[in-house]
């Protein structure tokens, strides 16, 4: 399939058209996407934890309630505004806008989320954000990753393997454990081995 990646101005119109373009608020798939995500995180409610790409918010509510301070961070102007009224009202959680691999608000974190993100990326910004991704980390925090498995045709990566790819240019020694997997996506949930 030729793939011609979508820019973050393709992503910006999208928000502007439309606020929930893919149907993530409503779609039962990502209901069972996001209890899963949730579900990859440690029992307990707790730390400072960092979601990137959050898009318009709908996994960034849930993850409020997970988190002593959640830093949900959008790449563009239209996506961060809608992760700002997704969580109006939080006194836990703040919407940032913060284009990957860029400094995060927060030198470290006890989790970080990343979902459907990562085959956006060009394969270098990936590899910096993998290296930043495993820095960011506190000693046994918890790194969620979770994305399809099939490629669509506005990424800049295919999607098989992605995860795998990902923590290996983290130059890290990861324990990860799959959490969940459909035909369609699969969510990861991993910490540096030997670091808790």
């Amino acid at each position: 399939m030729p793939m011609k990646p979508i820019s973050l101005s393709g992503f910006a119109s999208k928000f502007a058209d439309d606020p929930d373009p893919w149907g993530t608020w409503n779609d039962r798939d990502e209901a069972l996407k996001r209890a899963a995500i949730l579900h990859a995180l440690p029992p307990r409610p707790g730390g400072r934890m960092l979601e990137l790409g959050a898009g318009n918010g709908s996994n960034s509510v849930a993850l409020s309630r997970r988190a002593l301070r959640l830093d949900a961070t959008e790449a563009t102007r239209e996506g961060t505004d809608l992760v700002a009224k997704a969580l109006h009202g939080s006194t836990r959680a703040k919407a940032l806008q913060l284009v990957v691999p860029g400094r995060p608000p927060r030198p470290a974190y006890d989790a970080i989320v990343i979902a459907e993100l990562l085959y956006y990326l060009s394969p270098r910004d990936m590899r910096c954000l993998a290296r930043q991704t495993a820095a960011l980390l506190r000693p046994g925090a918890t790194l969620v990753l979770a994305h399809h498995r099939i490629t669509f045709y506005d990424f800049a990566q295919h999607a098989e393997g992605i995860h795998r790819r990902f923590l290996a240019a983290s130059w890290a020694p990861w324990t990860s454990r799959l959490v969940r997997q459909t035909d369609r996506w699969s969510v990861l949930s991993c910490t540096v081995a030997g670091s808790s």
